[in-house]
C-alpha cells in the first residue's frame, strides 16, 4: 500500500497491493497499522455501499455540521470519481480532480472535509462503489452542487447521464458561494 498525493491538499490516492493468481485475486482494502502509518485516518464511523446502473452519475454531494472526510473505492466495474474543493481558503478552491476507480486498479481516494463528491460509471458494467465516512449522516447538513455546473466544467466522460431528480436539481456553484460552508 503506498500512498500517492494530489495537488489538493489533503485529497490522497491510496494504491492498494493486489495479489493475482490463477483463481482471482486478493487486496487489503484496509489496514489500521498500514492506515496510520501512512498518516491516513482509521477511525470510520460507517461503511456506506452503493450499486449503480452504467452512465449513472452521482452527486456532487458534501456533508458538514457534522464534516465527513471519505474514502472511496470500487469493488466492481469502473467509476470516474470527482472530488471538487469547496474550502474556500484553499488554493484549489472551485477546482476538481478526478481519477478512475476500479477493482482492476485498486486505487481508493481519501476524501477529506471540505469536498464535494461525486462519481460516473464508466462502461457497460455496474459499479459497486464502497466508502468509509467518519462521521454520522446529518439530513440538515446534506448538501451538494449540480454536477453540470458550467463553471466547474467537469467533464463526466459520460454522454447521456442518468441523474436523480434530487441531483438535477442541486444549487449551482455560484449559490454555494453566497453561503459557504467550508
Amino acid at each position: 500500500m503506498e500512498i500517492l498525493l494530489t495537488p489538493f491538499a489533503g485529497l490522497k490516492i491510496v494504491q492498494l497491493k493486489i495479489y493475482h493468481d490463477n483463481r482471482g485475486f486478493f487486496v487489503e482494502r484496509f489496514n489500521k497499522k498500514l492506515f496510520q502509518d501512512l498518516d491516513l485516518p482509521v477511525d470510520y464511523f460507517q461503511d456506506n455501499h452503493s450499486l449503480s446502473a452504467p452512465s449513472v452519475i452521482r452527486g456532487l454531494h458534501f456533508q458538514n455540521n457534522p464534516s465527513q472526510a471519505k474514502l472511496v473505492g470500487c469493488l466492481r466495474g469502473k467509476i470516474l470519481d470527482v472530488a471538487v474543493d469547496i474550502r474556500k481558503n484553499s488554493p484549489t478552491f472551485g477546482k476538481y480532480f478526478s481519477i478512475e476507480l476500479s477493482a482492476e486498479n485498486g486505487k481508493l481516494l481519501f476524501i477529506p472535509e471540505g469536498f464535494a463528491h461525486g462519481f460516473a460509471v464508466l462502461g457497460d458494467e455496474p459499479a459497486d462503489v464502497m466508502y468509509k465516512v467518519d462521521n454520522q449522516f446529518s439530513k440538515e447538513g446534506d448538501g451538494g452542487i449540480r454536477f453540470n455546473d458550467p463553471n466547474l466544467k467537469i467533464d463526466w466522460q459520460i454522454a447521456n447521464p442518468i441523474i436523480s431528480d434530487k441531483d438535477k436539481n442541486l444549487p449551482l456553484f455560484a449559490d454555494y458561494l453566497k453561503n459557504p460552508k467550508f
